[in-house]
């Protein structure tokens, strides 16, 4: 399997995902079949609408410039962060947020692990820089890694208590930081490491490639934070 194809697929998989806890949320909803469906119609068009909002932007060469202001994050990045932040913000208190298993969101980050062993390969690519990955200062496969044993001990053997679930899912946010400024910095900044050229290819503002800013690190972000609110409301409903 070529690395293109390795991307697009993981990508499809990872909306897959998401539609999956989207669906299973809203079949718990007391409402309606026709409303249901509707909502389920929301969900699908709106991701498979970012999903061709990220291609189209990716092959009309738009994003492919080093100039300031960036227009990488302007038009792909703050976009999504903003839904996520509305969302986030007017979902905290909703009870549908009960309706999702929390293991699930916590195993779903595991596909993190996927992703960064793509990275490992598109070194070779000339597709990322190593500043990027495991090899430089990219420290994301430990939170994937460490999903299914923090999932284990959590909701299997209950050796976990929510509270050090909910600091995890803090912890996966800030190294997901962490990577954003690494890539960001290494995109437009290239001094802070030695380098006087710029050392992140165009090719990343392209599809599939695209789709790992467009796509793969929203979903971790998005999901981490429905796991903060989920959690912060199982813990006031034990009070």
């Amino acid at each position: 399997m070529s690395l293109s194809i390795a991307y697009f697929a993981l990508t499809i998989i990872t909306a897959a995902m998401l539609i999956r806890i989207g669906i299973i949320t809203i079949n718990g909803i007391p409402n309606s079949s026709q409303v249901k469906r509707n909502h389920k119609s929301i969900l699908i068009i709106g991701l498979v609408t970012w999903l061709f909002y990220n291609t189209i932007m990716g092959y009309s060469g738009i994003l492919a410039t080093y100039d300031l202001p960036p227009r990488f994050p302007l038009f792909l990045i703050f976009p999504i962060f903003a839904f996520t932040g509305i969302f986030i913000y007017k979902s905290k208190n909703a009870p549908w947020l009960q309706n999702i298993n929390p293991s699930e969101l916590v195993y779903f980050q595991s596909f993190r692990i996927l992703v960064e062993t793509l990275f490992i390969f598109s070194i070779s690519e000339g597709i990322l820089h190593k500043n990027v990955t495991l090899e430089g200062y990219n420290y994301d496969m430990l939170i994937g890694l460490s999903a299914p044993v923090i999932g284990v001990l959590a909701f299997k053997f209950k050796k976990l208590s929510l509270k050090a679930v909910l600091y995890w899912n803090y912890l996966g946010l800030l190294v997901l930081a962490s990577v954003i400024f690494v890539f960001t910095s290494t995109t437009y900044f290239p001094k802070i490491y030695g380098e006087s050229e710029k050392i992140m290819p165009l090719a990343l503002t392209q599809p599939p490639y695209i789709f790992i800013a467009g796509i793969l690190m929203p979903a971790a972000v998005f999901i981490h934070f429905l796991s903060i609110i989920q959690i912060k409301q199982i813990l006031k409903q034990n009070k």
